[in-house]
């Protein structure tokens, strides 16, 4: 079962609460989206830790209810 837009931003803002969050569908399939993440929680953390903050927000659902997720993070300026 494809998972919604809504649902997505709601994970990453529950772990994230400061986290601005634009969450597009690229295929309009519900399994396929692009994510723009700012948070204060990224500061100083690297690319890759920035996407596994992001990834732990989802609860294991990437890679199963979701299948591809285009990421794209920062702090603010």
């Amino acid at each position: 079962m494809p998972m919604a837009a809504n649902d997505i931003e709601e994970l990453i803002k529950a772990a994230l609460p400061d986290a601005k969050v634009e969450i597009r569908d690229l295929a309009g399939d519900g399994d396929h989206y692009a994510a723009n993440v700012v948070s204060e929680a990224f500061r100083g953390k690297s690319r890759v830790q920035q996407h596994q903050l992001v990834y732990e927000a989802l609860k294991g659902n990437m890679g199963g209810e979701l299948h591809a997720l285009a990421l794209q993070t920062k702090a603010p300026d």
